[in-house]
């Protein structure tokens, strides 16, 4: 189960917002942002950057610096997502990261809980995400080989229901992901605030939904190296590829594989709103990574 009342703001930061989590821990973390460009509180700040979307996924926006596309009211961060042509794409939308486009750190971490409560638009086709990439990526190489935690993912269309989701192993075709869903009781969906999270831990990941524990892996692995691993001499001494800080991003997708596209029944403006992002480190500090699992492991199958 999660042990969420181990995880705390750190001694030397500044004072955190009044709790409101469950759990019993004490509220607020490394980050504590509302949205603004700089989270004031720690320091540092997001980035939204003018650039197509990642390629592979076939998406339909250009993520902007528009101000209607990424902006701060009543200390809420509003990520939308708007039918309008940009750069030969059909929507324009924003992604916010704590790194800067000159690839610098403006905030970046390896392990604690990274909680974020949010309200997210729905919509066949719209695909709100709050998730991490690694910092540098020199280590273990490029995607999926440096790892993707996806602390939350869904789709418009299924607004019942969220995923969490991590990414690793060698490289494309080899990239493997794993994971968990977590459907919401009856009368709520993800167009109301919730609270999402994940643990990490050396050799662990939990993902949680209002305090409720719906995933947790303990097994990953990755290689520099095209093909099939044949032995745990073959990949990257565990817990790598997550155990190298990752900084954080929030954005608002449009179409491509993982959902399909939007059609005559999605509603634009969708907009994201994110209430606070908080990082917080483990009072009692971290053990080592142990063994790692049995899933997820080709030179088992």
């Amino acid at each position: 189960m999660s042990e969420s009342a181990c995880w705390s703001f750190p001694s030397s930061a500044p004072p955190p917002r009044p709790p409101s989590r469950p759990g019993g821990g004490r509220s607020s973390g490394r980050t504590s942002s509302t949205g603004t460009r700089s989270t004031g509180r720690s320091g540092t700040s997001t980035s939204a950057t003018g650039r197509p979307p990642a390629r592979g996924n076939d998406e339909l926006e250009y993520y902007t610096s528009d101000p209607r596309n990424a902006f701060v009211r009543d200390g809420s961060l509003h990520i939308v997502a708007r039918k309008e042509a940009s750069h030969g794409k059909p929507y324009t939308s924003a992604r916010i990261k704590s790194k800067a486009r000159d690839g610098s750190r403006l905030f970046a971490q390896a392990y604690g809980r990274f909680e974020f409560r949010a309200k997210l638009p729905t919509g066949r086709g719209v695909w709100p995400a709050l998730w991490m990439l690694p910092q540098d990526t020199s280590t273990y190489g490029g995607w999926p080989c440096s790892g993707e935690i996806d602390v939350m993912e869904a789709r418009g269309q299924e607004p019942d229901k969220v995923l969490g989701t991590i990414h690793f192993g060698a490289p494309w075709p080899g990239n493997v992901h794993s994971g968990g869903e977590y459907h919401f009781p009856a009368g709520q969906s993800i167009d109301q605030f919730h609270e999402y999270a994940v643990e990490w831990e050396p050799g662990v990941i939990r993902w949680l939904v209002d305090g409720h524990l719906f995933a947790t892996k303990r097994s990953w692995w990755t290689s520099r190296n095209k093909g099939k691993p044949a032995s745990e001499a073959d990949v990257a001494q565990w817990p790598a590829p997550f155990d190298k800080p990752f900084h954080i991003i929030m954005n608002v997708a449009v179409g491509g594989k993982f959902l399909g596209n939007p059609d005559a029944s999605t509603t634009f403006p969708a907009e994201m709103v994110v209430d606070h992002v908080r990082v917080y480190e483990k009072t009692t500090g971290y053990g080592d990574a142990g063994t790692r699992g049995p899933e997820n492991l080709p030179w088992k199958k």
